[in-house]
Formats: structure tokens, sequence, C-alpha cells
């Protein structure tokens, strides 16, 4: 068996934008058990091939496997398995049917109508911007507020309550908070959230997510409330930190950046390989899921009641396209595993590709001289989120 190393998802980055130092080498042979800093152990799985394996696997259950960096040090689990509603920690039959209503909100279609809405947003925040002048904060400025905006609009949340989901919404994804201090930030949330939802399942509206899962689902009203938190955090913690690692390492090559400015209606395929390049430069730990049954992986036995994280690392993966480890933004969309694979492959891909793609193109549109105020080196970022981003962003244009 392949002895167990420190897993350095918390070590230090020689580039802010650069894996874990050591991680890539540590991976390089294949499936490797390692330990998390509160103890837990768990197998890296990162080829391609195995990450999709995983991921796609029924044998691999993501109720017994829960994300290690979201438990106590005493192992204890601060989001519960058994929370009505929690759709990242049930499988099979069960999981299809909180999901199979959602998926209807997130259409292509319903996404390519609310299109003009995230222009808006976009237009109206850097309108706010530009009268600021510069320097600005990238990521309070756009980053922050569209995602947030976006997905409160699409649920239907009142406009006098999303600033409070905005402030809220980012501390359920910290790593370093207790049990009680989730419990305290998603209760602040379910005391606004229920009286919204009971008055949308009572007049029989359904214009508008909440009001589509209160009236055309058999949903209880604990599963509404908190199937209602999980997109709201969900919706606007990844997506932000998205739009402001694209725009970094659009600074820190500048080539590549000058390929969308010269034709930003390829937004969509740009947006694809940043996906693609970005997720794999994260390194480190990903998605894990608990084995309920002896299973091989990439020539390595993984037994039953063991965890295995994958590392999307896989985007880099050379079985994916050639030169994988370089950004090119000539290159053709390939099947990434930026929003995840299988089951629960990300349920809001649709609307974070809308924002993204809107987004960057509309930034580098308006200000085409923007770059950033300070060396992407001494930005500060934050590594207590789940998902790895810039906690600032100084431009000036």
């Amino acid at each position: 068996m392949t002895e167990a190393a420190v897993c350095p998802v918390h070590h230090e980055r020689d580039h802010p934008l650069h894996p874990p130092v050591g991680f890539a080498e540590a991976v390089s042979d294949g499936p490797v058990k390692m330990i998390w800093p509160n103890g837990v152990e768990a197998w890296m799985v990162s080829s391609y091939a195995g990450v999709r394996q995983v991921l796609s696997d029924p044998r691999f259950s993501t109720r017994k496997g829960g994300q290690p960096e979201m438990r106590t040090d005493d192992g204890e689990e601060v989001l519960d398995p058994d929370q009505p509603g929690n759709i990242n920690g049930i499988d099979g039959a069960e999981h299809m049917r909180l999901r199979r209503p959602l998926s209807r909100g997130f259409m292509v279609k319903r996404m390519n109508e609310l299109r003009p809405r995230i222009q808006q947003i976009v237009d109206e925040h850097l309108d706010v911007m530009e009268a600021k002048g510069a320097p600005a904060d990238l990521v309070t400025s756009l980053c922050l507020p569209l995602p947030s905006l976006v997905i409160a609009e699409l649920l239907g949340v009142p406009p006098e309550h999303q600033e409070l989901f905005q402030a809220t919404a980012g501390d359920l994804f910290g790593k370093n908070g207790s049990k009680d201090e989730y419990l305290a930030h998603a209760t602040k949330l379910a005391e606004v959230l229920t009286p919204i939802v009971g008055a949308k399942r009572a007049a029989g509206t359904n214009d508008d997510m909440i009001g589509l899962m209160a009236n055309d689902t058999d949903f209880s009203m604990e599963e509404l409330i908190f199937l209602c938190i999980g997109l709201l955090a969900a919706g606007h913690e990844t997506t932000s930190n998205f739009l402001g690692l694209f725009t970094l390492h659009l600074f820190e090559k500048p080539d590549q950046l000058e390929i969308l400015r010269r034709d930003p209606s390829r937004a969509d395929v740009v947006v694809e390989e940043l996906m693609r390049y970005t997720v794999g430069q994260l390194g480190g730990p990903g998605l894990t899921r608990g084995a309920t049954e002896d299973v091989e992986v990439d020539g390595v036995l993984i037994k039953a009641g063991d965890w295995v994280s994958v590392s999307l690392m896989a985007n880099l993966d050379e079985a994916l396209c050639p030169r994988a480890e370089e950004l090119d933004l000539e290159r053709d969309a390939v099947s990434h595993l930026g929003f995840g694979f299988g089951p629960h492959q990300c349920l809001g891909a649709n609307l974070a590709r809308a924002e993204l793609q809107i987004g960057l193109r509309t930034l580098f549109e308006r200000f085409p001289n923007l770059r950033p105020a300070v060396p992407v080196t001494e930005m500060n970022y934050r590594n207590d989120m789940i998902t790895y981003g810039a906690a600032e962003i100084p431009v000036v244009w």
C-alpha cells in the first residue's frame, strides 16, 4: 500500500496562481493516501480517467464522503448529512428526487432569458466602479455582487434582503468555523427565508425558483429552506472567486488576454478554457467520496470504508488535451472537470457560464487598459474557503 503523506492543501504556494508546493509531485505516481490537517485520511486521485471514475461510480458515495475540511478536529461533520434538503450529502433516487425539479430552473433556455438582466447588473456595477475612479477593488466592485444578486433574483429573494444574503453566504463556505458557527449563519438565513417561502407557497406563484420549488414539488418546508440556503451560498462563493481568478490569470498572461480583447465574441470558448486551466491550477484535494465496496482506481485497490478525494489537477492531464498545462484561449473547448462530473455535477453550471462570459467580456471591453494596481503576487488571497480565491484585486485603467 502507498505510504501516507501529509496533504499540502493548506501549505504555501510559491505563486498564488500555482498549485500548493509539492502537491503535483506527491500525486504524480497515481492514487496516494494523504492526511488532512484535521487527521482525516483519504486516497487522492488526480488522473482525468480516475477522477471521472470516482465521481460517476455509484460505489463511491457522497453520503459516505462529505468534505474532510468541513469536519472538526474530533471528526464531527460541520454539515449534518441527515439534514433534510442536503442535496450534496445523498445518493441515488433520493438525490434525484431533490435535483430533478431544481434542474428545470437552470436549463439553458432559462439562463439565456436571464442574460439581459446579468448584462444590466454587470453594466451598473462597472458604471459605479468607473465613477468612483481608480484604483478600485474588482472583488467588491463586481466579482462578489454579480453572482450574489443574480442567484438572489433567480430564486426570488426580495431586494431588501439581498444585502444580508450576500454578507452571510460567504460565511457558510469557511473551512475554519465550528459547527455552531455554521448553524448560526444558516439559522440567520432560514429566519428570513421561511416567511418568503411560506408566502410563495400560499400564493401559488411559480415565476421564480422558490415559487417553483414551493408549488411544483413535494418538498417539505425544511427541505425548501435548506435547498435555498445551499443555492444562495453556492451561487455566491464559487462564481465570484472564479471571475477574480480568471482575471488574474489573464493579467499574468497578456498574450492570452489579447486573444479575448481581439475577439470578445469567443467569450464562451474562452471561459471554458479558463475554467479548465484555473481549476487545474488550484491543485489540492477537491470533492470527496466514501467507497462502499472494494474498487480499483488507476491500478490501486481502494477498500470499502476508505475515503477518496479527487484533485481537479486532472484538468491538466495530457489525456484530456495536448499541452494541458498551458492556457490556450484559441483552443477548442474540451470536456474539462471544472464543474465536476457524474450525478453531482454542478447544478448551476449554465448560470455560472453566463455570468462568467458576460462579466469577463464586458469588463475588458469597458476597460481595455485594465491592469493590476499591484503585482498579482502581492495581493491577498483566501485559503480559509472551500474555493480558493483572491480577497481583493486592486485594479487601475
